[in-house]
């Protein structure tokens, strides 16, 4: 499978709470324009479910009253929307030029290579999903990546990624 490919979900319909929360994001905005919610709608079923659907996209669709085929170009262009299942780490690698001028690509291909997987894989154990990623904006400090969607860092050479990995691995031990 690759990530141009999207896996396919069970057709379970959306929760009764996850169409509540699309209401709210939905009483947002002018009744004619409710598309605008699409963003959020995603954010909602990927923080409930950890990835996005194509069974949730159409779901997302219906309930928004916009063509399936426009919330999928949404999802696909925003590397936030995780379109498959991931790791409980997904760690982004800028490879954008500044950051390829700053050894991203190396960064990206050192954190592939000690942890077994190819750009876009998860581990066998499923605590990390490793891709590179498009330009994060922070290209003085490159290379950057982005944990979980949620945390920057920078200046990310060989050294640090190890030390990254190490300790992801020993707090996940602890949780276990």
């Amino acid at each position: 499978m690759s990530l141009s490919e999207p896996t396919k979900a069970p057709a379970t319909p959306l929760p009764a709470a996850t169409l509540e929360r699309f209401a709210k994001e939905v009483a947002k905005y002018p009744a004619d324009q409710k598309q605008s919610a699409v963003m959020a709608c995603l954010s909602i079923v990927q923080q409930e479910q950890g990835w996005v659907s194509m069974q949730a996209e159409a779901e997302i669709a219906a309930y928004l009253g916009m063509a399936p085929i426009a919330v999928h170009e949404v999802t696909t262009f925003y590397n936030m929307y995780n379109q498959q299942p991931v790791g409980k780490y997904k760690l982004n690698v800028c490879t954008n030029l500044p950051c390829q001028l700053r050894n991203g690509q190396t960064a990206l291909e050192h954190l592939c290579s000690k942890l077994g997987v190819e750009d876009g894989g998860t581990t066998a154990d499923g605590l990390f999903t490793v891709a590179k990623c498009e330009c994060l904006g922070a290209c003085a400090d490159a290379p950057v990546m982005l944990v979980n969607d949620r945390q920057m860092l920078s200046y990310m050479q060989p050294e640090k990624l190890d030390e990254l990995v190490a300790l992801i691995r020993a707090e996940a031990g602890k949780a276990a």
